[in-house]
């Protein structure tokens, strides 16, 4: 029995706000790289973007931020995430892409997920599905295929493609 097209929407809206999230991430890595080599320290590259970020998030929080302060227990689980994973994981990527070019940065977050899920599966009691092994299996294969890829050198010009963000 097939799923009804108003029961796959979400699915495949999931999919597609997914695939956005990632071309954005990799738009964040490469602009914070870029930033990064044309001079501008990594402290302010880094603030500059999460401080420009922050004011666009700044009416959604407005909007949808009342449950966070509603409780000490709310506030303090923000507070954690704000400054452990969001912080400390940020700060560590930024020094990474002074490190590493920007495909490279990208690619190895994802283990980040990866690993969140055998967390989950270990720690809390959680229930992967067969698809959901495949998918950690699929990553886990790529990142293998990229650590022993050959390096490449970086190229003394830009790709054409990469022209429209100047």
């Amino acid at each position: 029995m097939q799923n009804a097209p108003s029961e796959a929407l979400p699915t495949v809206a999931g999919i597609f706000l997914g695939l956005i999230a990632g071309a954005t991430y990799a738009l964040y890595s490469w602009s914070a790289h870029r930033l990064m080599n044309s001079g501008i320290g990594r402290a302010p590259a880094m603030g500059a973007i999460f401080g420009l970020g922050g004011i666009a998030l700044m009416p959604i929080l407005l909007l949808t931020g009342a449950p966070l302060i509603a409780s000490t227990q709310a506030m303090m689980v923000g507070l954690y995430m704000a400054l452990n994973p969001m912080f400390l994981g940020y700060l560590l990527i930024g020094y990474g892409l002074t490190q590493v070019a920007p495909s490279a940065a990208t690619t190895l977050t994802l283990a980040e997920p990866a690993v969140a899920t055998l967390l989950s599966v270990v720690i809390v009691g959680e229930r992967l599905p067969a698809i959901g092994w495949g998918g950690l299996a699929g990553i886990c294969a790529s990142l293998l295929i990229l650590s022993l890829a050959p390096a490449t050198q970086e190229r003394t010009s830009e790709p054409q493609v990469q022209a429209i963000f100047r």
